[in-house]
Parts: structure tokens; sequence; C-alpha cells
């Protein structure tokens, strides 16, 4: 309940919903794409995922829009169905085309364009498009069961796999964590992307240590950028780190990474309490992981 003392007034417009535009999809997102193809058309040839795939899940943003508008666009990516949180833009078109034949969700994130694309096209639309409540649509359960395949973004990534997808710093928010979490938790295969860098390389999206993790390495299984993708599954905390520095980060930041490893404390998982933060020390000082 609101006290009524606090409200001053109430205004009354009729100001329907809008979502920003979607960034077109950039050579990044057709990089990290391009990784994700091949991947899952390695897991179908390897009989680790039927020929039809399973259902897609996607993330909220540009990275994912982008990807997913890649994927749509693959040819060798056969039709698939989705089951995620949201239908953002790159899915109407997707669906238009006949790849995506149907995509179960909890909400329309779509831009004001392609809300009044499917409005005027709603025989196409509304047999192919269910609307749940979150509490199916992110139903842990139903995800485990359906065997969904969870491709969400990161802001960064640590050299063992654990993501942060919501604190710059591991203080400040960036976005909420939205339903990554049980996708990925629950998911069969759980794959985290993100762009290498950012700023111009100024900033690294692959990092010693997260200063605030949202998923952890037991979860996350795949990690990939445009640099490349490593496939994390049955691999210990060194050969993690080795695939991750090499695979997904920036040549920029290989050396340092390499180094932080080889000159950090021997344990079970090598790190160097005094350094893991260095490079968020440095952007927060000089405006530059490397200054």
């Amino acid at each position: 309940m609101v006290n009524p003392e606090k409200v001053l007034g109430v205004v009354v417009n009729d100001e329907p919903d809008h979502v920003g535009e979607m960034s077109l999809p950039d050579g990044v997102s057709h990089l990290i794409a391009k990784h994700v193809v091949k991947f899952l058309c390695d897991e179908i040839a390897a009989g680790r995922l039927p020929k039809n795939l399973l259902p897609l899940q996607a993330g909220v943003g540009s990275v994912a829009n982008g990807v997913m508008a890649a994927l749509g666009a693959h040819p060798d990516i056969p039709p698939f169905s989705m089951y995620s949180e949201v239908f953002q833009d790159a899915m109407v078109d997707i669906m238009a085309s006949g790849k995506l034949i149907g995509a179960s969700a909890c909400s329309l994130t779509v831009s004001w364009a392609k809300l009044q694309e499917i409005v005027g096209n709603m025989d196409f639309f509304a047999p192919r498009i269910v609307l749940r409540p979150q509490e199916i649509s992110n139903h842990p359960g139903i995800i485990r069961r359906l065997g969904v395949i969870a491709m969400n973004t990161a802001l960064e990534a640590d050299i063992y796999g654990n993501v942060n997808s919501t604190h710059l710093y591991g203080m400040d928010v960036m976005n909420g964590i939205g339903g990554s979490g049980e996708f990925t938790r629950n998911g069969y295969l759980s794959m985290m992307m993100t762009p290498s860098i950012a700023k111009g390389g100024k900033i690294s999206a692959i990092i010693p240590m997260c200063p605030h993790i949202d998923q952890n390495e037991h979860s996350v299984q795949v990690i990939v950028t445009e640099q490349g993708l490593a496939d994390l599954r049955g691999l210990g905390p060194k050969h993690r780190a080795e695939a991750i520095i090499q695979n997904c980060a920036h040549p920029l930041y290989r050396d340092y990474l390499n180094r932080y490893v080889q000159d950090s404390r021997h344990g079970h998982i090598r790190h160097d309490l005094t350094r893991c933060y260095e490079l968020h020390r440095n952007l927060m000082n000089h405006g530059s992981m490397l200054p």
C-alpha cells in the first residue's frame, strides 16, 4: 500500500509502451554466431544433439538479438523452436522466414515497428507464439525436461568460467539478471556470449577473477566471444583457463592473463589475491585495464 499523503497527483495518459530499437547485427555478433553455429553443428554430427536441435533460449540485448539473427540466416542451422523468456526483434524475421517454427516466451520485447508487423499479420504469428506466465516460462523443471539450449550474454567472464552478467566493478548495477539464472543452471547446454573487448580495447571481458558472480563455473559449459569458443565440459581448472584464454580472450590481453596464471600461487585453483582485480583497479584509476 502507498501512503496517500505521499501522493501528489496521478497522471493519466494513453501513451503505449515503447522498446528501444535494437542495434543491427554487427561483425562481432556475426563472428560469435559463426562459432555458435559450428559448435551446434559439431554437436549434431557427434550425436549429442538431435538433427532438429533442441529448443533454444536467448537472453535480452543487442548481442543475443544479433546472434539470433545470424543463426536464423545460417543455412547449416535447421528449423528450430524456442522456449525463452523474451521474444525479440530478430525472432520476428526468423519466424517470418520459416526458420523459427514456434516460440514460447513471457513477453514481447520488440520495437514498435516489429510489434506492428506482428499485429498486422496476426493470422500468421498468433498460432506460432505463445506467451506464458513467468512462473512457467522460467520454471527450472520445465527447462530441464525440455532440454533447452541456453544462450545468454555476459558482461565479463573469468579464466575459470565464472560469469558476471549484472554489476560493473562488482558494485554498480548495469542490468538485472533476468531469467539467465534459471536457464543457465537448468538447460541441457549453457552458453555465455560476449564481445572480448569494449571501449576500443580499454576493457577486456575475460579477466582473472569476476568481482561479482551471477553464473558460476559449475553451470557455465561454453563461453563464446568473437575470438572463438571454449567448451569447458569435463575440464579441470588448469585446462579451463587455457581454453578460455586461448580461444576467448582478445590478443591484447592474452599475455597478461597467461602471466597471471603462471605467476599465481599454486593451489587447486591458481590465483593471486594481490593481483586478481588489478585490471579493474587500472580501469577505475587510469580509464583502461592495460594503462
